[in-house]
């Protein structure tokens, strides 16, 4: 569903404590605000308060994303609204040994370098 969303407005529950961001609120509202959302912008600011509105909805997790009155989900669940890729779960990811060996070749490089 990659429609033009332009002017069009999204309701955002997310965790936002002082000792907790979270990130995944944080990506959820800059993907609204990329298609154009005008984002609502609802801070769960106590862990009994998160509780609470996901035992009201029924969700196992925050952020979720209201779209015309219409839950959309969690991040990912809107990246799939939207028509974006969506990692799946048990998908291997390779990421993290990319990143030790290209920083071991880098810190390696320098050391040869000095010597």
């Amino acid at each position: 569903m990659a429609l033009d969303q332009r002017g069009k407005t999204a309701t955002l529950y997310r965790m936002v404590m002082p000792d907790h961001l979270c990130p995944y609120g944080l990506k959820a509202k800059d993907l609204l605000e990329r298609q154009g959302f005008t984002v609502e912008d609802r801070h769960l600011k106590t862990r009994d308060e998160t509780e609470t509105f996901m035992k009201e909805h029924g969700v196992d997790t925050t952020p979720q994303t209201f779209i015309g009155g219409e839950r959309i989900g969690g991040y990912d669940d809107l990246r799939a609204h939207f028509g974006q890729e969506v990692r799946d779960k048990d998908e291997t990811s390779y990421r993290p040994v990319i990143v030790i060996f290209s920083v071991a070749f880098l810190m390696a490089l320098a050391i040869s370098r000095t010597m």
